[in-house]
């Protein structure tokens, strides 16, 4: 099939790119960007010099004969205005912002932009891959997760899913490499700035914390107040995500770990961890998979829950690719099989 790539000078269009280069049933017939149109691919993105492409202009009528998909990867407020005609002109869209996840009013107040129509963000379907498999299979308006979120969607699900968490807030500690934040030019991003260095940002202000909340009820059938903390690390890319939660009473590691391994055993992309061996992001790099490891405190009553993942990969762009094969009925581990670089 043929695709387009919308927003194609971000950081998560260049792993698109080289994910759907490596897809042996797609090819991209476009790559899109209104703040660099005309520009060759190869002079935005040197390591894809071999592709000899020049990013566009959008224009739905003639890129709707061309394609039969279009990912989103623009900034937050850009598919909400786009995204409705390419489904109304019967292309699949899988947007990588957050413009369809939320209801219009949390959006107005995570986001602060002026959110979708409602009808259109109740047809687009959450594509938490391993959690909402049979709506994927159907969806042509697929809202990509964020993440952070899919990172603490993946680690918490299984547990609420099995009755693990007690009632009371969930505390979440996520921390990211600097790519999470986006190419553009910002004092945050830069190597002066970040190297050695460990900041929070966007403390109690994250627009992933009611993604979190809204999903962990809506799959996991629990309801929890979630405190968000995410922080920059000087690297390049991954996330850890280290979670605590009340533990319901007479819960065990053993059962939490039995309840996780359960729940993931048939997901080839879900890795856990030995017992002792918590998840490092070196050893997601590059890769779609997720480590995950989960322990409780006996003596404070808490569950403690650590997830690593290429925010880029499993994060953002792996998982939109995931997405797609479950939709077109394809080996859902097609163009992903790439093992974590390391060192």
């Amino acid at each position: 099939m043929k695709v387009a790539v919308l927003g194609a000078s971000g950081y998560g269009s260049a792993e698109l790119i080289r994910l759907l280069e490596n897809h042996p049933h797609v090819e991209i017939e476009a790559l899109i960007s209104s703040s660099q149109e005309g520009e060759g691919l190869m002079n935005v993105y040197p390591h894809l010099s071999h592709i000899n492409r020049t990013l566009e202009k959008w224009d739905v009528e003639q890129l709707s004969s061309r394609v039969d998909a279009v990912f989103f990867a623009a900034p937050a407020g850009v598919s909400s205005q786009l995204l409705p005609e390419v489904v109304e002109r019967g292309l699949i869209a899988i947007d990588l912002a957050g413009d369809f996840r939320l209801t219009p009013e949390e959006y107005r107040v995570w986001y602060g932009k002026e959110p979708a129509m409602n009808s259109w963000i109740s047809k687009a379907v959450y594509g938490l891959s391993e959690w909402n498999r049979e709506e994927i299979k159907t969806a042509r308006l697929l809202t990509n997760p964020g993440c952070y979120a899919t990172a603490t969607l993946l680690g918490l699900l299984p547990l609420a899913k099995a009755g693990a968490i007690a009632k009371g807030p969930l505390i979440i500690d996520g921390k990211s490499g600097v790519s999470g934040a986006g190419r553009g030019l910002q004092t945050n991003r830069l190597f002066s700035e970040v190297e050695g260095n460990l900041f929070p940002y966007k403390v109690a202000e994250h627009q992933h914390t009611p993604e979190i909340e809204h999903y962990l009820e809506r799959m996991g059938g629990a309801s929890h107040v979630v405190t968000f903390t995410p922080q920059i690390v000087p690297m390049s890319r991954g996330i850890l995500a280290t979670i605590y939660a009340p533990v319901e009473a007479g819960w065990t590691t053993h059962q939490l770990r039995e309840a996780v391994a359960t729940t993931y055993h048939e997901h080839p992309f879900i890795r856990l961890c030995e017992r002792g061996r918590w998840p490092r992001t070196k050893d997601v790099t590059g890769s779609n998979f997720c480590d995950l490891q989960v322990k409780v405190d006996e003596r404070t009553g808490m569950i403690i829950t650590a997830v690593a993942i290429d925010n880029l990969m499993k994060g953002a762009a792996g998982q939109a690719v995931q997405n797609l094969n479950i939709i077109m009925g394809w080996q859902e581990t097609m163009g992903l099989k790439m093992l974590p670089l390391y060192p």
